[in-house]
């Protein structure tokens, strides 16, 4: 289990599901971190924590 902790992810866009050129270990924190996806060229807010991502709200 702690060598799947060690191992880095890549962040998928979740507007089109595209890998980004971010990537995340189990212990990144990111908060309103502006994630930009290379293939729809949009750019969307998101928190990690613990490899959770959560997509800020446009309101």
């Amino acid at each position: 289990m702690e060598e799947e902790q060690e191992k880095p992810l890549w962040i998928h866009c979740p507007i089109c599901k595209g890998k980004t050129r971010t990537r995340v270990y189990y212990d990144t924190v990111l908060v309103n971190y502006p994630l930009y996806c290379p293939k729809c060229k949009k750019e969307t807010l998101i928190d990690v924590v613990r490899l959770k991502m959560v997509i800020h709200s446009d309101t």
